[in-house]
């Protein structure tokens, strides 16, 4: 039986084709994809290579090529064999899949479950990079190129339908090689066993001239990737304060921002390292009197940052930088800044990364606030972040259209409760993918006096212009999952004075037709007492069950 559902394929050249998770007919292997880059992970602990000599001590350690390119599952069964990463991405028909399949079943190999690296391999010897899978894959120009897509293999999942157990790593090891001798297109990652730091960061100097992106180093101690640092000018937009009475008048950490090729700023994290007790102070007093007004509210550990004038430019250095999370891309605020208000305005959420370590290194007085000196180039040349060419505030998109809207009425205690619901269809699922296809917005108001609805409004107005997703539960059909808020939506503006709670589901596209409707969970209230939360769609009349009575 084929684990894919080919009809669901699209083929983007002679035998090449890419599906989503619903091509697979066993939709925990997108699951056990995901489980397995989530957890690999939280476990893999990141250290800069000029730390390594000091970090190992004497010791047998396990040091692998680490291969920049897209992580991925290779799905063996039956003389089958294609790839699937943890975004839900499908492929099948590649060369190097056709010859794991071969040697998986000389080796007696039923069924296999093998995490690795899809990297791109260059004939001219120059390291392939990530954003080059990505766009081989996702439009290959030719045969050729496809064919040079190749398979690093380090980890075994799953092997004739049980999970993998191995006593060690060279027990692992040893069974990879079993499965791969003398590859051409899957090959695992060269290796070596070393004794301490000094030869680990010996090997580390000559792999990253040879165009690793680092080394992968495991021992009884843990597992590490060793990778070297990378510098990145960006502006200051934000501040907070550092919260310790003996540090007052210091700055806690800096939210910084680079520049769009349409020159607007994109969030791009924030950094806390580095700096010297008197930088802190030195931040503080430069960038106090500089603060702004601004529509978007960032906030780490629970503190909001003081939003101030882009004028201050910095280096900082970071180890990593991740455009990925477990599913989907990375994706920060862009804003424009009107110089003339002294305010910052939301545009809308684009794909960027994340900081992984980021430290202070200097000042830059020498650059200017440019989208040449802050360019987002920077970070588009280590790792491939989509849509970074793209008019973020000049993008065009269609306008939503209202499916229902329904107003229901309940008097309790002489108060009298409203209830509102509203679903929509966006019309820009094309255009941008942090809409969904179908939205749904329940809004209740409460007996409460103008002062405390105002209040209460107004903070949740502020919640939904720096939070994309309100919620992450699921709900409905077993693929639901929510996607979105009102805020997002063109032409659908919250209603100021009522107290919000909004879902945006997104239901399975293989599910039934009559599934298809946006739906959302809701507790109605019935007498005073909480009913039981009930899933409901905006399209059935049992809506209206209880004692509620409907507006025009």
């Amino acid at each position: 039986m084929s684990l894919l559902r080919k009809e669901r394929l699209e083929t983007k050249l002679a035998g090449y084709a890419v599906g989503a998770a619903n091509a697979v007919t066993d939709p925990t292997l997108i699951t056990k994809a995901q489980e397995y880059k989530r957890d690999t992970a939280s476990k893999l602990r990141a250290i800069d290579g000029e730390d390594v000599k000091k970090k190992f001590g004497p010791g047998d350690y396990h040091v692998s090529f680490k291969i920049d390119g897209e992580f991925s599952v290779l799905v063996y069964a039956d003389g089958e064999a294609f790839h699937v990463n943890p975004g839900g991405t499908v492929r099948v028909g590649l060369a190097c899949q056709k010859e794991a399949a071969e040697k998986l079943k000389a080796a007696g190999v039923k069924r296999a479950l093998i995490a690795g690296e899809l990297y791109y391999h260059k004939a001219n010897g120059e390291r392939g990079r990530v954003y080059d899978v990505s766009r081989i894959a996702r439009q290959p120009s030719s045969k050729a190129e496809l064919d040079d897509l190749r398979f690093g293999p380090f980890d075994i999942l799953e092997l004739d339908g049980a999970p993998y157990k191995f006593i060690g790593i060279r027990e692992l090891w040893a069974k990879l090689e079993q499965f791969f001798p003398d590859g051409s297109r899957v090959i695992p990652p060269e290796t070596h066993w070393l004794k301490d730091g000094g030869e680990i960061a010996k090997q580390f100097k000559t792999w990253i001239k040879a165009g690793a992106e680092g080394v992968v180093v495991r021992s009884e101690g843990g597992s590490f990737k060793v990778k070297p640092r990378h510098n990145l000018d960006c502006v200051v937009i934000g501040f907070t304060e550092s919260p310790e009475d003996d540090r007052h008048g210091m700055i806690h950490d800096l939210l910084l921002a680079v520049m769009r090729t349409d020159g607007l700023f994109q969030v791009l994290g924030h950094v806390g390292g580095g700096f010297t007790e008197d930088d802190r102070r030195a931040f503080y007093a430069d960038l106090k009197d500089d603060i702004v007004a601004s529509e978007y509210v960032e906030v780490n550990d629970q503190v909001a940052y003081h939003m101030v004038r882009p004028e201050t430019i910095l280096e900082i250095s970071v180890l990593d930088l991740l455009a990925q999370k477990t599913q989907g891309s990375v994706t920060t605020m862009v804003l424009n800044y009107d110089g003339a208000v002294k305010r910052y305005k939301i545009v809308r959420r684009m794909p960027l990364v994340k900081l992984i370590s980021p430290q202070f290194v200097r000042r830059r007085d020498d650059k200017q606030v440019n989208a040449i000196d802050l360019r987002i180039k920077q970070i588009t040349d280590l790792v491939e972040v989509p849509d970074t060419e793209r008019d973020a505030g000049g993008a065009s998109l269609k306008p939503s259209a209202v499916l229902k809207r329904e107003v229901y009425t309940k008097v309790l205690k002489g108060a009298t409760l409203v209830r509102k619901f509203v679903m929509w269809e966006t019309n820009k699922r094309v255009d941008a993918d942090d809409f969904g296809k179908e939205m749904g917005e329940r809004q209740r108001q409460n007996p409460r006096s103008a002062a405390d609805i105002e209040q209460t409004a107004a903070a949740i107005e502020r919640q939904r212009l720096g939070q994309t997703v309100r919620q992450t539960r699921r709900v409905g059909q077993p693929a639901a999952r929510v996607i979105g808020s009102a805020a997002q939506i063109q032409g659908c503006v919250p209603f100021p004075s009522f107290w919000h709670d909004t879902l945006a589901i997104k239901t399975d596209p293989s599910a039934q037709p009559e599934s298809q409707a946006c739906q959302f969970a809701m507790n109605l209230t019935n007498s005073g007492q909480s009913a039981t939360p009930a899933l409901r769609s905006l399209t059935s009349p049992a809506i209206a069950s209880g004692p509620l009575s409907r507006l025009a």
